[in-house]
């Protein structure tokens, strides 16, 4: 699967107890070759404990939010020089049997940044709040036009990433809207993204933290983050 490269799968994870154990399993079965580590955002429900002497598991002295729990992870993959870093949810929405299509897309395209997709192949569905889809739809009709490629899914958060996406993202990860503009940040960094047809699956256990009303919240700030991200001037920047 990974073809000689080596690969961290990181898991960021907050209150992920009744999901990880399962997750892990599969893990070790589907992706025998790639390392993993569990970054356990300031947990309270015993998730460092679950998976402890099944993986490696970092421990946040505070919850700092999903993108300071990847950007943990990315941090530590560019530390321990990693070709392919992988980002896949604790909830178990992101099955390991999916991230072959993952890697192989990234081999294949050489993108840099390769997001697996729900929406990529028309028809195919996955269900959601209509609040959410709707702010899918706006993200992705913005996002297509900044990266100049077809962006379906810009909030999923099962991603690979080479070193130079890992490069760029470690050293700069957003803490509110991290999916999102992590695109965006890799973009305006002279990055390649694209995208890979994925199947995902509902939570296995827990409940969203975003709600109806917080989604709107959410489709409403997002387009100005953006917009913030691009009065910023890149911090890393490759030129082909």
């Amino acid at each position: 699967m990974t073809m000689g490269a080596r690969v961290l799968i990181i898991v960021p994870a907050f209150n992920e107890a009744g999901s990880l154990p399962a997750l892990m399993n599969e893990l070790k079965k589907e992706c025998p070759g790639c390392d993993v580590v569990v970054i356990d955002d300031g947990s309270s429900d015993g998730t460092r404990e679950v998976v402890t002497g099944m993986v490696r598991v970092v421990s946040l002295p505070c919850n700092l939010g999903i993108g300071g729990a990847v950007q943990t992870g990315l941090q530590i993959a560019l530390r321990e020089g990693y070709d392919l870093a992988v980002q896949i949810d604790g909830d178990g929405q992101h099955p390991p049997r999916e991230l072959y299509k993952l890697l192989e897309a990234q081999r294949t395209s050489g993108s840099d940044l390769v997001v697996g997709s729900r929406f990529h192949v028309a028809g195919e569905g996955y269900k959601s709040t209509l609040t959410r889809r709707m702010g899918i739809r706006l993200f992705s009709f913005i996002l297509s036009a900044i990266c100049r490629t077809r962006i379906t899914d810009p909030t999923s958060g099962f991603r690979v990433m080479n070193h130079r996406a890992i490069r760029v993202l470690s050293h700069r990860y957003s803490e509110d809207y991290p999916e999102v503009e992590a695109l965006v940040v890799a973009h305006r960094a002279g990055l390649r993204v694209s995208e890979t047809s994925v199947h995902m699956s509902e939570r296995t256990a827990g409940t969203s933290s975003i709600g109806s009303f917080k989604s709107l919240v959410y489709m409403l700030k997002v387009p100005l983050a953006i917009f913030m991200d691009l009065l910023r001037k890149p911090e890393i920047k490759f030129h082909d």
